[in-house]
Formats: structure tokens, sequence, C-alpha cells
């Protein structure tokens, strides 16, 4: 793994009205890490996300992204190159064939006139049937997306992201809406290939176990502050009780 810090956080908070969502977080992920976000519902995971993913702004601190602040990058080609997000929604265009949904990795890439073109011809259309290959998902092809079940509309979101090839993988909650043996698979998948690609990853989860199988690092938030971070192997029975605080049965 590299030692090159790929995310910085300074200081970071935001806050809504009332409500303090992150509360001067700092940690930096370097270059190649699987990392898990996990806590309580409402510690700040989407947050911390959204605003890694630049979609929230900042109350103060400094993030910074490959040695640049957050704020300089523009939106587009530069960004799309950093950083890609994939959601429990899967964010697919359900009526549209499964082609399209992975091609729309490249959107940035393209401008509007091939992202057009495309839509009637697929462009670069064996670039999206070897990551559709990767993912298992070659006979899939020209299927309509809303037809698939929800495990495979996910590695469709998988496809699409190896077709964008960004630097940095923020999943949230990637397999919350999965039963347990697709949500295995996907997360066996995702974190193989981010591994391959030699990407980074940071995904958020509701799952303790799935943190613990296969992600190498382990950032805990509660109430929007950092509660723990650690090498997985290092993350005890003990701290998860007291993050969650689970009371002894009596």
């Amino acid at each position: 793994m590299s030692s090159n810090i790929k995310i910085e956080a300074k200081n970071i908070s935001k806050h809504y009205e009332r409500k303090i969502a992150l509360s001067s977080l700092s940690f930096s992920i370097n270059e190649g890490e699987l990392v898990a976000l996990i806590g309580p519902s409402g510690a700040g995971k989407t947050t911390l996300l959204n605003a890694i993913a630049g979609l929230v702004p900042l109350n103060s601190g400094d993030l910074i992204i490959d040695t640049k602040l957050l704020t300089s990058y523009k939106k587009g080609k530069a960004f799309a190159k950093k950083v890609g997000v994939i959601r429990q929604q899967f964010d697919l265009i359900g009526p549209l064939a499964v082609i399209h949904n992975v091609l729309a990795g490249k959107l940035a890439d393209w401008g509007l006139f091939k992202s057009l073109l495309s839509l009637l011809v697929p462009q670069e259309k064996e670039l999206a049937v070897n990551a559709l290959e990767r993912v298992g998902l070659a006979d899939k092809v020209y299927e309509i997306t809303s037809s698939l079940s929800g495990g495979e509309q996910q590695r469709v979101a998988m496809a699409r992201l190896m077709v964008q090839k960004p630097e940095v993988i923020l999943a949230d909650e990637p397999v919350a809406s999965l039963d347990p043996a697709r949500a295995d698979d996907v997360l066996s998948m995702l974190t193989s290939i981010v591994t391959e690609e030699k990407q980074t990853l940071i995904a958020s989860l509701h799952s303790v176990e799935y943190a613990r199988k296969y992600f190498t690092r382990i950032i805990s938030l509660k109430n929007g502050e950092i509660f723990f971070d650690l090498p997985t192997d290092q993350v005890t029975d003990e701290l998860l009780k007291d993050l969650y605080q689970l009371k002894e049965q009596g």
C-alpha cells in the first residue's frame, strides 16, 4: 500500500440549524486504503461522504484531495477522475438498458453531443462490456435496468464506476437494501476490484461484521465526532459496545 495521502480532513465542521452533523473532524486516508465508516444512525457518516464528494459545503475546516483543496476542483472531468460515488439507491435510470447506465461513467469525458449520440448508438461499447464481464453481468448488456434484481443493479453501478475510473470511491450504505448473501457478494466484488485497480475506498456501513470482514481500517463516528480510528484488527468488542452503547444483559 502506498503511503501517499489521498484525502485529508483538517478540523472540518458542518451544522444544520441547531444540529451539529460534523464537529472538528481531522484525519488522513492513504492511497489504496479500504476504510469503513461505522456508527449509530445520525452519527454523521453520510454527511462526511457527501462533504468529500463536494455535495455538502462545510461550515469550517479544509478537505484536501490529492494535495489540492476540494473547493479548488471544478465540477466535471477533473473531479470525476478523482472521486466517484455509489449509493444504496444505485442512482441508475431504470428504463434505460444496462449498457447506457454503465456508459454514464464516461459522461464527464464525452461532452453533450457524444453523450446524446451514445443513447442512440452506445459509444465505447467494449469498455462497458468489459466492465460488465468483471461484475458477472456479461449477459445483461441490453436488459432494461429496472428488470434486474437489487444485487444486479448494484453491480451495474459498480461497472459504471469502473468505466469512470475515479481514484477514490465513496460508498454510502452500498448494501443496505440487499439481503445478506447478495450483500456479501457485492462487498467482496467491490473490495476486490478496488484493490486490483489500486483505488481508495471509503464506505459507510450499518454492519460491523461487514466492516471487519472486508475493510482494513475502521473510522467510527458518534455525535459528529470521531469515536475511534483504528486498523480493523485492533477494533475490540468493548469499543463497539461503547460506540453503540449496548447494555449488558442482566
